[in-house]
């Protein structure tokens, strides 16, 4: 039992140690086989702390020591896989909701700030959940709160758009085909 809670504890305090200084050097990192990010210090720090825990409470529901080392194991390999997964989608991290300016074309704004037929006005749109404002450029002038699509990303703050009913009968999707 003793040994089952000593493994407990230094995984806890690895895992603190971890979180609190960082790994070192990436001292562990150095160890990345195959696996790539799932083996981590909080992966080694979670096997080990479920490995003691899960057999003291095993071994001292069941009193067989065999029993309590193999499902320490087994919760220690689940914990280790489920931090080291957690771990690595934390760190590639999911960016579907960032905004992108190159995937702005074709998408529907409202002009904030009259856009000059020789300068740059305003756009507002919502994209994947965020309110983004845009420097624009049209063709011809357009009032404020005309909708507007956007038809050329110019740079990562600025797009080219066209009003949605075209002011002199223009399609202004026919840009984008």
């Amino acid at each position: 039992m003793t040994v089952f809670i000593a493994l407990g504890i230094i995984g806890v305090l690895l895992l603190v140690l971890f979180l609190v200084i960082g790994e070192i050097g990436d001292f562990l990192h150095a160890f990345e086989g195959p696996g790539g990010g799932y083996f981590s210090g909080g992966a080694v720090a979670g096997f080990l702390g479920a490995l003691g825990f899960v057999g003291a409470i095993t071994l001292s529901a069941t009193d067989s020591t065999g029993i309590a080392t193999a499902a320490g194991v087994a919760g220690g390999l689940l914990m280790a896989f489920l931090v080291g997964w957690l771990s690595n989608k934390l760190r590639t991290g999911n960016d579907g909701g960032t905004v992108r300016t190159g995937s702005l074309v074709g998408q529907v704004a409202t002009v904030l700030n009259p856009i000059p037929q020789s300068g740059y006005g305003e756009i507002n749109l919502v994209v994947g959940g965020h309110i983004t404002r845009l420097n624009a450029r049209a063709l011809e002038p357009v009032p404020v709160g005309t909708e507007v699509v956007i038809t050329t990303v110019l740079s990562p703050t600025s797009v080219m758009v066209e009003p949605m009913i075209a002011l002199d009968g223009r399609d202004p999707f026919a840009a984008l085909e």
